[in-house]
């Protein structure tokens, strides 16, 4: 409410109200209205910032869904990371070291993401650190699970020799034990039956009646089968491996 303001007049020895001019009526009307118009665009324009449309508001969802399904992403490639990195380490330290292969190194398994920013194109956007990280990510991901993939295809083709190996070590008794009388002479440094000396001897020798079946101690392939002076009849097998 405006304050009244009163003046004294001499003449008739009493207050008297001061009148406003029309002029100054209009000015304080126009600050008033003025000053409601602003207030009342201001209050529009705050409210504006809640108030959306539909298309605002679907892309809002969108986005949301999209940071949640990135989010997910993110933890899933760091899992699956994790798991490659057990693996990694089993195939070096347990694998390799078995089948007596050469570890692969870090830098191969990591190599190729230094440099160049392969990641240019993808510069520009709202979200472009978080597309870029997400994308190095995955690139970083799918290289180390393409050298980890070659590595067990490597490991295979060992374990498969290895077994080869294995199977063809002539490491079992050439014959039937209801059919061993006994072992006649081992491995090793052994007095020579014949000459009397002692002699290293590269072989193992059994003792079974004439006509006794014998069996390839491994696999291999036999590369001669003849009577000797020394031996009498002799079967020789290439098992491979140095056997």
């Amino acid at each position: 409410m405006a304050k009244v303001k009163y003046y004294y007049d001499p003449d008739t020895l009493s207050y008297r109200k001061i009148e406003k001019r029309t002029s100054e009526k209009y000015k304080q009307a126009f600050l008033v209205v003025s000053g409601f118009f602003l207030i009342a665009f201001l209050g529009f324009i705050g409210f504006s910032q809640f108030l959306l449309t539909p298309k605002e508001r679907s892309q809002k969802r969108e986005l949301e869904n999209l940071k949640l399904h990135y989010e997910l992403l993110s933890k899933r490639m760091e899992e699956s990371s994790q798991i490659l990195n057990e693996l990694q380490t089993r195939d070096n330290n347990i694998y390799r070291t078995y089948f007596e292969a050469t570890p692969i190194a870090e830098e191969q398994r990591k190599a190729g993401f230094g440099g160049v920013n392969r990641y240019k194109h993808l510069d520009g956007f709202e979200n472009s650190n978080m597309i870029k990280n997400a994308t190095k990510e995955l690139d970083v991901l799918s290289k180390q699970m393409v050298v980890q993939s070659k590595s067990l295809d490597e490991i295979v083709a060992l374990a498969k020799e290895k077994e080869k190996m294995l199977a063809s070590i002539p490491a079992i008794q050439p014959l039937k034990n209801e059919d061993l009388k006994r072992m006649a002479s081992g491995f090793g440094m052994r007095l020579h039956p014949i000459l009397k000396s002692w002699r290293m001897h590269n072989g193992m020798d059994f003792t079974a009646p004439t006509g006794t079946p014998i069996y390839a101690s491994g696999n291999g392939k036999v590369i001669r089968a003849a009577r000797s002076a020394s031996f009498g009849n002799v079967v020789y097998i290439e098992h491979g491996y140095g056997y």
